[in-house]
């Protein structure tokens, strides 16, 4: 099979092979996408291009990129980047050879996540019940929150949640996860209510948009922009604005810091790794021990700070 004929297509072709045969999240494929363009324009102004790239290009790249001052982290996810898509080019039969196979990566920094103690979260839902121009406001407010706390949900997948999940007072909600895979998730009762009472004022909403010649909202949490519901980047504003309201550190507080704090919380009172990967939608155990280093640095800090022994008090 011939190759495309420009770096786009075989971008665009490989980007659809993605969704298609893998289910690759929307944006999994934007950060593809973004990362061989990148790659693409660097071979451009070299008069090469993917089709005659070979390893010391690849490689030449990557070194450039460092030199760049990208992080560990980028640059690791550029090679995951090329890597996947010349391998689908030597199975499509564009190239006889795969001139990444060989290349080693820079490989991740293992960073513990950051994420919050039990009072810092409440004084983030406590604001969130505060915040708002309105009493709608304030309800969703209260239940995005509520919601991501109790689940631990991907904020993709809290702002994208169908209505229909939650009708009818649920004890658990379907996520539909990474890759297109599904998972139960439990709500708690404090988040059970927070959904109820921002449902009944949705529909109120809803039925008078109707009534208006307006069209219902599929989404938990609907908006009038092009998606349909609050976006991510919404939601991450949001999320700071609560936490200037609940004297909580801006910096310390994105809605991966309350996934983080909802696993740590969970495993400091007594939850297994295996169900905790479970309620995560973790693919592989090993990304959720993670946080079992977080909770030995909290420990560790507690006994620094609290224990007498510790304590420099002119005792030799």
């Amino acid at each position: 099979m011939s190759a495309p004929a420009t770096q786009d297509l075989w971008i665009s072709a490989f980007l659809e092979a993605q969704a298609a045969e893998l289910g690759a999240a929307t944006n999994t494929l934007l950060a593809y996408g973004r990362d061989l363009k990148d790659f693409g324009a660097w071979l451009d102004r070299r008069n090469a291009g993917f089709e005659a790239a070979d390893q010391g290009m690849i490689e030449a790249y990557l070194i450039d990129c460092d030199a760049q001052g990208l992080s560990r982290a980028t640059r690791a996810r550029r090679l995951s980047a090329i890597k996947q898509l010349y391998r689908f080019a030597f199975e499509e039969g564009w190239r006889s050879t795969n001139p990444a196979i060989q290349i080693k990566g820079p490989g991740r920094q293992k960073r513990l996540p950051k994420t919050l103690d039990v009072a810092e979260v409440d004084r983030l839902l406590e604001a969130a019940r505060q915040t708002g121009r309105s009493t709608a406001d304030k309800l969703r407010n209260t239940c995005l929150m509520e919601i991501l706390y109790a689940t631990g949900m991907r904020v993709t997948e809290l702002v994208s949640l169908p209505v229909s999940s939650a009708r009818g007072d649920p004890r658990m909600l379907l996520v539909l996860g990474k890759g297109g895979k599904e998972r139960m998730v439990p709500l708690s009762p404090p988040a059970r209510d927070a959904l109820a009472a921002w449902l009944t004022i949705r529909d109120e909403a809803e039925d008078a948009a109707v009534a208006n010649g307006g069209h219902r909202s599929r989404f938990l949490f609907p908006s009038r922009g092009k998606s349909g519901h609050l976006t991510r980047h919404r939601f991450f504003a949001l999320i700071k604005e609560l936490a200037v309201q609940g004297g909580v550190s801006p910096d310390k507080v994105t809605p991966h810091t309350l996934r983080h704090a909802f696993a740590t919380h969970l495993l400091a009172n007594g939850a297994d790794l295996r169900s905790i990967q479970t309620l995560l939608g973790h693919a592989d155990v090993a990304t959720t021990e993670i946080y079992t280093h977080v909770l030995d640095e909290r420990l560790s800090e507690l006994v620094l700070q609290h224990h007498p022994l510790a304590k420099d008090d002119g005792r030799d």
